[in-house]
């Protein structure tokens, strides 16, 4: 039925039936008519591409094409999750170490926050050990200054009381004193 019904179409679209203005005249059917040849030529080669079962064979070859368009787009959607889902893992990844890098640079901070602090304490501490050293090293000169004032103001005072003992000593009670000295010495040392 299907053939009947292409065949059917193919002569009444056929360029020879057009171009004739009488298809049932005797006329038509002479091999003289170029129209007719034409038509018969046509009507053989659509004959022998249906007895080598072209149709069929270009109809196994589309869905072939079809067929490999179907499984070059269910590959191309399986590449496509594929390529999704690694999108996902790389875009997690990327959250992750962004998270990380985050923890590190507070950690950082937190430590740099508390080496300032400690720096601070050192500082401030070794500021007052400096002045407590300063203030005994002040402490000390003042003490060997004072110390100084006084061993010369003893020198000079027994210098200035022997100058006087002198005027006014006789060498009679010089030897005296002298004796009683050695005596306290004496008595000290045994």
């Amino acid at each position: 039925m299907k053939r009947l019904l292409t065949l059917a179409a193919l002569l009444t679209a056929s360029p020879a039936v057009a171009a004739t203005k009488n298809v049932f005249s005797s006329e038509f059917y002479s091999l003289a008519n170029t129209d007719f040849i034409v038509l018969v030529s046509f009507l053989l080669f659509l004959g022998v591409l249906v007895y080598f079962k072209v149709p069929s064979r270009l109809a196994e070859l589309l869905d072939k094409r079809a067929a490999g368009i179907r499984s070059e787009l269910e590959e191309a959607r399986a590449l496509r999750d594929e390529a999704q889902t690694l999108l996902a893992s790389y875009e997690r990844k990327q959250r992750e170490v962004q998270e990380q890098a985050d923890r590190i640079v507070a950690a950082a901070r937190d430590n740099a926050t508390e080496a300032a602090e400690l720096a601070k304490k050192d500082l401030a501490a070794s500021i007052e050990r400096r002045v407590q050293s300063a203030q005994g090293q002040i402490a000390s000169a003042e003490a060997a200054a004072i110390k100084q004032v006084r061993d010369e103001a003893a020198r000079i005072a027994v210098k200035a009381a022997g100058e006087v003992i002198q005027q006014k000593m006789s060498a009679d009670k010089a030897a005296s004193l002298i004796d009683d000295a050695i005596g306290v010495v004496r008595a000290k040392l045994h």
